[in-house]
């Protein structure tokens, strides 16, 4: 998975950047209506004022893509929150070498303002920025489920061998830390059954909650993913969540079309969260999209999303837009929304309002 994602000559995402938006292979929310990164926008700025507005802020985005998500906070911040706007600075993690091309193209005027730095693996996890001594937001859409994950059966934790011109799958003993990733976190499969163990996931919730010690003042996590607790996985729920995507069309074979297709796991959030405590972080709230963009909207009646729609179609037009994000029946109850803090007695966050 890791091989077939991020090779740096061969892997899906390094390969181009065609391969996101409606006209790709797949699509997500800041593809939909730039309403998603106003309303992270303004939950975002909430934050700053929880944290009692610093002189400087820093958002790490981590897998950022294009960059239209970057994009659409800056704007909205520059235009909505020139107070914030003047705090914040933006930092953006991105493995692939195609995507920082895009986005230095994408975020090219937030660059030559001083407000965007396009960090590079070689600069650490987190970036350059990892060690300043003052507040940050890490912020994570759809990164984590794009992240190699472990496969175990029945029989065994999944290898993938070569043998006669194809991919051949063989099973040996799983090791400690898998087994106790399925002790904590997940169970132990069937006959039949294949489960993920995101060890790697783990890993990165470690670096966040170092990355937050180091910057020495408090702060925020917010992570938006696909994802399933351990108590689904206990009432038979979501047991092997590998999934493909290639132009639109769905497989459960990650042997096909190597590097040339995005192979994902669905989130294990108990995982993550109990990760992120170990860190030192606190969970602040767990919700779905739906709370959570409902949230945020609530006060101003979702204005952020009908400023720039005059016409009464171009109204209705994103209101079907904003829908296909909130509701069960679009991207609402897919996705779920983890907030996490360090340093934070309680802030009250719009977001969270409706936190279960």
């Amino acid at each position: 998975m890791d091989l077939c994602l991020y090779h740096p000559e061969l892997g899906y995402y390094s390969r181009h950047a065609e391969q996101f938006g409606k006209a790709g292979d797949f699509y997500t929310s800041s593809d939909v209506h730039a309403v998603y990164g106003r309303l992270l926008a303004r939950q975002f700025q909430q934050m700053w004022e929880a944290l009692d507005r610093p002189n400087q802020l820093t958002i790490w985005e981590l897998g950022p893509g294009r960059g239209l998500f970057a994009r659409d906070v800056l704007d909205w911040c520059r235009k909505k929150f020139p107070e914030f706007y003047e705090a914040l600075r933006y930092s953006a993690y991105e493995q692939s070498s195609r995507l920082r091309e895009k986005l230095d193209e994408v975020l090219a005027e937030h660059i030559a303002a001083g407000k965007v730095i396009i960090a590079r693996p070689s600069a650490g996890p987190l970036g350059a920025r990892a060690d300043v001594p003052h507040p940050v937001i890490v912020f994570a859409n759809e990164f984590f489920d794009a992240l190699p994950v472990e496969v175990l059966s029945y029989y065994g934790e999944l290898r993938v061998d070569w043998n006669a011109g194809r991919f051949q799958e063989v099973f040996v003993s799983p090791n400690a830390a898998e087994c106790d990733y399925m002790d904590r976190y997940g169970v132990h499969p069937e006959e039949g059954e294949r489960v993920e163990a995101g060890l790697v996931a783990l890993k990165w919730m470690n670096v966040i909650g170092s990355a937050l010690d180091r910057a020495s003042q408090p702060g925020f996590v917010v992570i938006v993913d696909y994802g399933y607790s351990r108590e689904e996985l206990l009432a038979g729920r979501h047991r092997g969540t590998i999934m493909c995507y290639r132009q639109h069309s769905a497989s459960s074979d990650p042997y096909q079309a190597p590097g040339e297709q995005d192979i994902t796991a669905h989130v294990n959030f108990t995982a993550l969260r109990a990760a992120g405590e170990a860190a030192g972080l606190t969970t602040l709230g767990l919700v779905t999209q739906s709370q959570f963009l409902m949230g945020i909207g609530e006060s101003t009646q979702f204005a952020d999303a009908l400023e720039d729609a005059k016409l009464p179609q171009e109204q209705a037009k994103v209101m079907l837009q904003l829908k296909h994000l909130v509701t069960p029946a679009g991207m609402g109850e897919t996705f779920q929304v983890l907030v996490m803090g360090k340093g934070l007695a309680n802030p009250k966050l719009d977001g969270l309002t409706f936190a279960r």
